[in-house]
């Protein structure tokens, strides 16, 4: 199948060639005639799947070609109106599918802005009186700029909840409720979200008006081209095992995940003190802080993130080869999500997770899940068991030997794999290197 095969005009063909898509993932192309027919639809898709634009596209063709669902005489809004609102959980998603609505939106005439907490209002609030017609927002930042009285809802005619699961989960429900009191009953609502659990159910009967729904692979499924190691580590060892994972370990960018922020800038600063580029990025951070170090992971200056599961949610950062589980999660679906991170678009990619003692049961549910084992290290050939030794630095922080045998074969194996060099013991490569 071809976009041309979806119903969509030439200005929106145009910038999908442009951004130099040539076929519709499944999700999209199972999604945008349903979108385009003015249907409410409950999609279940993992991230990475192509679903922004699976809503994008057509919405877009909706508005610019004056299909409302809410207007039966086909003409067009004023432009100051806000006709598409796009509820999303955190600051890097909202973004994320701005720029989308900008790359595909690009020969539509339609206007758009994003707005999220941590950066000032005033900006914010001056390009919302202005007036936009689609408007990407997280609830929090939404609200206030609604009890400040710059904006209104009450001409929308397209309502999008992504990532619905995770709004949830933060706990955005009331807020999300005050804000479908302020929107038309009479609009298209679509819901996507990564599982489909009985709470998202019941919003879904509540808020969507005889829904199609699309789900284009089995709830929770990893992607086929990642491969799943675990090793068995505990917690003391974690930081050591990390710095002879990475050092011995050929990959591109890698994405490490804590379970809690304090966790993240801990890793973060054992690394650093190894000599590894690393950055994180959690919700204590600052929007400015938060956005230089998303900047430095994908030019490839940051060679290393380590991130919480909720600032991770929605971040489409591609060529990420190693999925960390530091700290493995105790929700399997989680576990789904984290890993969602690399092996993207065919791509292969490699998820290791460092299993102490107490993450038996977590274990257990996550392969049974997945339906499929976690791979310990130890079956590799020729596996040693680690003997992560610890020395004194000046500064009295203790580092890794550089001589864990464990990662040292994995490493080896991942070279092998990949026909790639195994990298040098200067910590990350440069970005140039990489490619």
């Amino acid at each position: 199948m071809r976009f041309e095969d979806l119903r969509l005009n030439k200005p929106l063909l145009d910038a999908v060639r442009t951004a130099g898509y040539e076929t519709p993932t499944p999700i999209q192309a199972k999604a945008i005639p349903l979108i385009l027919d003015g249907r409410d639809v409950l999609a279940c898709a993992q991230t990475g799947t192509g679903k922004t634009a699976a809503f994008a596209l057509p919405i877009l063709q909706r508005l610019s070609t004056g299909q409302s669902p809410t207007r039966r005489d086909g003409g067009r809004p004023r432009a100051r109106n806000i006709r598409t609102l796009v509820l999303a959980p955190t600051r890097e998603l909202a973004q994320q599918i701005s720029d989308s609505f900008a790359t595909y939106g690009r020969f539509s005439g339609l206007t758009q802005t994003v707005v999220y907490g941590g950066v000032n209002k005033n900006r914010q609030a001056r390009i919302l009186r202005d007036g936009v017609e689609i408007l990407v927002a997280t609830p929090g930042r939404l609200l206030d700029h609604m009890a400040d009285g710059v904006i209104a809802l009450d001409s929308v005619e397209v309502l999008v909840l992504d990532e619905a699961d995770r709004m949830l989960d933060m706990g955005f429900l009331p807020d999300i409720r005050r804000i479908l009191a302020k929107v038309p009953r009479r609009r298209q609502t679509l819901l996507l979200s990564a599982t489909i659990p009985p709470l998202i159910r019941g919003l879904a009967k509540d808020i969507l008006s005889n829904p199609v729904s699309v789900e284009v692979a089995r709830v929770s499924a990893p992607a086929e081209t990642v491969d799943h190691w675990s090793y068995r580590v505990e917690k003391s060892e974690k930081p050591f095992l990390l710095c002879s994972v990475l050092e011995n370990t050929p990959y591109s960018r890698a994405l490490v995940f804590t379970r809690t922020k304090h966790g993240a800038d801990k890793v973060v600063r054992h690394l650093t003190r190894a000599g590894v580029s690393a950055a994180a990025i959690h919700g204590n951070k600052s929007q400015n802080a938060r956005t230089r170090a998303l900047a430095d992971f994908r030019s490839g200056k940051t060679g290393v993130m380590v991130a919480t599961d909720i600032a991770a949610r929605g971040l489409d950062i591609y060529d990420i080869s190693h999925v960390i589980n530091y700290d493995l999660t105790t929700e399997p679906e989680t576990y789904v999500h984290r890993i969602g991170r690399t092996g993207r678009a065919g791509a292969t990619g490699t998820a290791v997770s460092f299993v102490s003692s107490e993450d038996h049961d977590s274990l257990r549910d996550i392969e049974r899940l997945i339906r499929t084992q976690l791979q310990p290290a130890a079956d590799i050939p020729g596996y040693v068991a680690p003997k992560v030794t610890v020395v004194q630095t000046d500064d009295n922080a203790r580092t890794p030997s550089r001589g864990s045998s464990d990662a040292n074969r994995h490493g080896q194996r991942f070279a092998a794999k990949n026909g790639t060099r195994r990298r040098s013991r200067r910590g990350p490569r440069s970005a140039a290197a990489k490619r």
